[in-house]
C-alpha cells in the first residue's frame, strides 16, 4: 500500500495542461478521503461491510461506438480501422479537450498520478484528472500506486481527462453522442466526457498499451487473466466474458499475477495494473469468496442494488443493470503476488463457453491452431435474455479483446505463435460450455471437472496419454484424465447420435471459416491452415 502523501501538485502542472481550475485541487488523496468525499456530496453510500457503493449513471457499461482514435500522421497507417478502432479528425480532439478544461475550470477536480504496468522496465506514468471522488477512488483502485518517493519528480506521460458532467455536441464536435472517449496517440491523452462508466479509462489505458507495447517495446500484450504456481510456473487464461476466466484462474494453490490485463516480455509476464475489476453479479461467499471478502473498506462497487431495508448488497438483482461491478487494489486478494510478475508461461488455456456443445472439454492445439483460435477469439452465448429465444448466439472477439486492440489481430497471434514457438508452451483449448448436445439439450460441463483438467494440465498430467483427432476441428483430445470420467473426453461420444453431433459440428466450423474471411488478407498461411474442415 502506498504510504500518506505530504507531497504538493506542482503549480504549473496544470497550467501547462491549460487547466487553470477556479475550485479546490483534491491530489493524491486516500480511499477513506475520497469515501468520505462522495458520501458528503451525496454520491454513494456505504454498504455493510464499509465498501463505498456507487451508481454510473446512464452509462452502465463501455461504449464501443462512441470510442475514437485521433487519425494523424502517427497512427494513418498502424491502427487497424474498423468498427472498435472509429477514425476522427484531430480539430475536434483539440477543440473537445478545450471545452473540457474550460469546464473543469469552475469545478472542484480530483488530481491523481499513478503507473501502468508493473515491470518498471515498461512502466508509464499516468496522470488523472476527474471530476469527482469516486472516478478518483476507481484509479487508486486499478492503476499501480506510487510511493512518495515516486512522486517528488513526477513527470506524466499520459493524461486521462475525465468529465462524465460535460456533455459533447455531436453536430460540432465530430463525436456519434453526447458521450465519448477520444485517444491521441501524438498528444498522449484519452479525454472521456459525457459518461461516469469507470470502465472507460481501464480501458482506454489497456488500448493505449495494445499499441505502444508491441511496436515501441516487443511485448506482447494480452488481454488474459496469470496466475502462477509455487515452482513459478506461470499459466495464462484468455477467455471472453461467462467462459470462467476469474473464476478459473483465482486458484487458491496458485498465486494471483492479475486477472484482466498483461505483457509478454523476453523474460515473463506482468500486470498492466494495481487493481481487479471484478463482476458482482450472482456472486457469492461460496463461489468466489477472494472476490466476495474484497468487498470492503476501500473496495468502489458499482450499479448493485440493496437488499429492501436494508444495505447489504442484492448481488442476483439485474435492477440497474447484469454488469455490475467492483474495483478493490490487488492485494485485497490473499494470494496475490507482489509485485506482480510471473515468469515465462509453461501453460495457456483459451476459454470458450460453446453453448453448441460441439468442442472437447480439453484439447491441445498446435502453433497454427493456436493463432488461429486466438484470431476467433470466439465463444457462444445462451441467448435466454431474448424472450423466445432458446437457440445459442456465436460471439467471436479477435484475440479475446478486439474492442481494445488497435493493431490488426494477425500482429498480435504471430507474436504469440513466436513466443509459444520459442519457449515450447503449451495452448489447450478448454470448454467450460456444454457437452451431450446443445444448450437446452446438453449439459453445462462440471466445474469439478474443468478444474481437474485444467489442473492435470498444468501438472504435466496429460504429456504422456494418448490423444485422439477429433474430425471438423482436427484437435487433439485426451483418451484420459485424472479425475474426469473418459467418456466426456470426445465430445461427439456423449451426443445422443453421432450424425447429430457432426451435422451441429458442420454448422459452427462454417461460422468460424466465415468470421475468419475478415482476418485472411493479414494471415499467414501456417494460421490459414488450420481452419476447420468444411
Amino acid at each position: 500500500m502506498s504510504v500518506p502523501t505530504m507531497i504538493a501538485l506542482p503549480k504549473n502542472a496544470l497550467v501547462n495542461l491549460g487547466l487553470n481550475p477556479s475550485g479546490e485541487i483534491h491530489y493524491q488523496l486516500h480511499p477513506e478521503e475520497l469515501t468520505e468525499q462522495t458520501i458528503q456530496r451525496g454520491e454513494g453510500v456505504l454498504n455493510d461491510t464499509g465498501a463505498l457503493v456507487i451508481n454510473t449513471g446512464k452509462f452502465t457499461g463501455r461504449s464501443p461506438k462512441d470510442k475514437f482514435t485521433v487519425k494523424d500522421a502517427i497512427t494513418e497507417n498502424t491502427v487497424h480501422w474498423n468498427d472498435f478502432n472509429i477514425a476522427i479528425e484531430e480539430k475536434f480532439f483539440f477543440q473537445l479537450k478545450e471545452k473540457m478544461l474550460q469546464y473543469l475550470s469552475t469545478k472542484d477536480i480530483w488530481v491523481r498520478d499513478c503507473f501502468a504496468c508493473a515491470d518498471e522496465n515498461y512502466r508509464l506514468s499516468l496522470r488523472v484528472i476527474n471530476e469527482n471522488p469516486w472516478s478518483n477512488l476507481f484509479c487508486y483502485n486499478m492503476f499501480i500506486r506510487p510511493e512518495e518517493k515516486d512522486l517528488e519528480n513526477f513527470a506524466p506521460q499520459w493524461h486521462i481527462i475525465q468529465a462524465p458532467g460535460f456533455k459533447a455536441d455531436p453536430a460540432v464536435d465530430g463525436t456519434r453522442a453526447e458521450n465519448f472517449a477520444v485517444l491521441s496517440f501524438t498528444h498522449k491523452t484519452i479525454l472521456i466526457g459525457g459518461t461516469g462508466y469507470t470502465g472507460e479509462m481501464k480501458k482506454g489505458i489497456f488500448t493505449m498499451l495494445n499499441y505502444v507495447l508491441p511496436q515501441k517495446a516487443n511485448v506482447l500484450s494480452m488481454h488474459c487473466s496469470a496466475n502462477m504456481g509455487a515452482n513459478g510456473d506461470t499459466a495464462i487464461f484468455f477467455g471472453l466474458s461467462g467462459t470462467g476466466k476469474t473464476t478459473l484462474s483465482a486458484d487458491p494453490n496458485r498465486m494471483l499475477i492479475g486477472d484482466d490485463e498483461h505483457g509478454w516480455t523476453n523474460n515473463g509476464v506482468f500486470n498492466f495494473e494495481g487493481g481487479c475489476y471484478a463482476k458482482c453479479i450472482d456472486l457469492s461467499e461460496e463461489k468466489e469468496p477472494e472476490i466476495y471478502n474484497a468487498i470492503k473498506p476501500g473496495a468502489l462497487v458499482e450499479n448493485v442494488t440493496f437488499i429492501e431495508g436494508t444495505n447489504k448488497i442484492d448481488f442476483s438483482s439485474k435492477k440497474i443493470t447484469e454488469n455490475t461491478r467492483v474495483s478493490y487494489p490487488l492485494d485485497f486478494i490473499s494470494n496475490a503476488l507482489e509485485p506482480s510478475i510471473g515468469k515465462i508461461p509453461k501453460n495457456i488455456f483459451f476459454l470458450t463457453c460453446d453453448a453448441y456443445g460441439v468442442l472437447p472439454p480439453i484439447s491441445r492445439l498446435t502453433p497454427g491452431q493456436t493463432m488461429y483460435q486466438f484470431i476467433s477469439g470466439y465463444t457462444a452465448k445462451v441467448a435466454g435474455t431474448e424472450a423466445g429465444v432458446t437457440e445459442p448466439k456465436s460471439t467471436f472477439s479477435a484475440c479475446f479483446g478486439a474492442p481494445f486492440l488497435p493493431l490488426h489481430p494477425a500482429q498480435y497471434a504471430e507474436m504469440l505463435g513466436k513466443k509459444m514457438k520459442e519457449h515450447n508452451v503449451k495452448v489447450w483449448l478448454v470448454n467450460t460450455g456444454w457437452s451431450g448436445g446443445p444448450y437446452g439439450i446438453g449439459k453445462r460441463m462440471k466445474l469439478a471437472y474443468t478444474r481437474a483438467m485444467i489442473t492435470a494440465a498444468l501438472e504435466g498430467q496429460l504429456d504422456n496419454v494418448e490423444y485422439d483427432t477429433t474430425p471438423w476441428f482436427k484437435l487433439a483430445i485426451p483418451k484420459t484424465c485424472p479425475n474426469v470420467p473418459s467418456e466426456i473426453l470426445n465430445a461427439r461420444n456423449t451426443w445422443p447420435t453421432p450424425e447429430a453431433f457432426d451435422k451441429k459440428a458442420r454448422e459452427l466450423a462454417a461460422e468460424f471459416v466465415k468470421n475468419f474471411e475478415k482476418y485472411a488478407s493479414g494471415a499467414s498461411e501456417e494460421i490459414l491452415a488450420a481452419a476447420p474442415r468444411v
